[in-house]
């Protein structure tokens, strides 16, 4: 009988020291909020306003010149900052030497333009040619003015 008193007070004394098992709070799940990220759209630069410039030919030549070159190289750039836009480059000339001929020698300037514009990466498919020779002047009085390249959207 000791032995069962002794083993009951044991007993006794681990439940008072160890205590029950504590219970287990559950607590209710936190309500979740999804958040949405909000929309990352990249920034598009801001394209200049179109412009393309005229370029200019010595008499009687269709061999782009320097000055020419410079603008042409900015044409291009431009026409690849838009590359929905198409173009005809309209060849002129000034007044000295027959209609034919001078229909002729636009028509070189005019490809000789396209063609720059082409090894400066603007697709062919974009650039149409004609030439109206002397017929439009752009100074009857100036005859270097009218030895030119001018560039219209299509």
């Amino acid at each position: 009988m000791r032995y069962l008193k002794l083993t009951t007070l044991m007993l006794v004394i681990v439940v008072v020291f160890l205590g029950c098992p504590k219970k287990q709070v559950v607590k209710p799940p936190e309500e979740v909020v999804e958040v949405e990220a909000p929309e990352i759209v990249p920034e598009v630069p801001k394209r200049p306003e179109f412009k393309i410039d005229r370029v200019f030919f010595d008499f009687d030549k269709s061999a782009i010149r320097v000055d020419a070159a410079e603008v042409l190289k900015q044409n291009a750039e431009m026409l690849k900052l838009y590359p929905e836009i198409n173009i005809i480059i309209e060849g002129h000339c000034c007044r000295i030497g027959t209609a034919e001929y001078n229909l002729a020698l636009g028509e070189r300037r005019a490809k000789a333009a396209r063609d720059y514009l082409g090894m400066l990466g603007i697709g062919w498919d974009r650039l149409s040619i004609i030439s109206y020779g002397e017929e439009k002047p752009l100074d009857p009085n100036d005859l270097p003015k009218n030895r030119r390249c001018e560039f219209a959207v299509k």
